[in-house]
């Protein structure tokens, strides 16, 4: 006979099982949130949303972020591989033939607009949405065509962008920084925001794109080197995660290959 804690819900159904919990996860999913904005997308009162979120954060499904444009505002975030690995926890511990196994990745579908095409948006334009361009096209194997800029674009890359993506096998040789107005009458299928600056300047694009919002610390605001480069370590992991399962999620992430 099993213990009792043997026979309680695994921490993933126990948290999302509650509906309001369950529809923050889905918004969170999709783009990073304040509070005030949750509330209008879930319709519900701000002390309700703020009262789930804490529940969520303290089972470390979700996170939270100071905004780098106002330091009173958070920005909250899905994380992504914990919330992977308390669903592969929940099928496993029902039966242990259910491990979450990730699906074929589907075909992307003919909308008409270049496939896959994204604009990266951040401040400087040197680090953050360089990366998120590179990283697109690269784990995308081409199915996606990543473009960036930024509303203040800096002279030049950063060098330690450009350390931090060659050891990912990403090469940034080349690029330069742009400012966003030379997009300004080009379609593209998304619009991302990696800097919770830019997002408050991002200008409507063509062609009614989806925009979504990663909320990114930027690497470059840490004074000494040693902090610096772990700073710049930490962006590129995470870009590289988020965009992992951003093409997952729009059918763009490479084929697994057949047996």
């Amino acid at each position: 006979m099993g213990s009792r804690t043997d026979l309680m819900p695994p921490p993933f159904t126990r948290m999302a099982a509650d509906p309001l919990r369950w529809r923050l996860l889905r918004e969170l999913a999709l783009s990073d949130r304040r509070v005030r904005e949750l509330v209008t997308l879930v319709d519900q009162p701000q002390n309700l949303v703020s009262y789930h979120l804490g529940r969520l954060r303290s089972a470390g499904m979700v996170a939270g972020r100071r905004s780098s444009f106002d330091g009173r505002d958070t920005y909250y975030h899905l994380d992504l591989e914990r919330c992977a690995a308390l669903l592969a926890e929940t099928g496993a511990a029902l039966h242990p033939g259910l491990a979450f196994v990730p699906a074929p990745a589907p075909v992307l579908k003919a909308t008409g607009r270049k496939p896959g095409s994204v604009l990266f948006l951040c401040t400087g334009n040197s680090a953050r949405s360089q990366a998120a361009e590179a990283l697109s096209r690269a784990r995308s194997e081409g199915r996606v065509q990543g473009f960036s800029a930024g509303s203040e674009p800096r002279p030049l890359l950063h060098p330690d962008a450009v350390r931090v993506m060659a050891a990912r096998g990403v090469d940034l040789t080349g690029q330069q920084p742009k400012h966003m107005r030379e997009f300004a009458r080009r379609r593209f299928r998304y619009v991302i925001t990696l800097c919770d600056r830019v997002r408050e300047v991002c200008p409507s694009f063509p062609g009614n794109p989806t925009y979504i919002h990663w909320s990114i610390p930027d690497p470059g605001a840490h004074d000494s080197r040693e902090t610096g480069a772990a700073a710049f370590e930490q962006m590129a992991a995470e870009i590289e995660t988020r965009i992992g399962f951003w093409l997952a999620s729009i059918g763009a992430a490479p084929r697994p290959v057949q047996p």
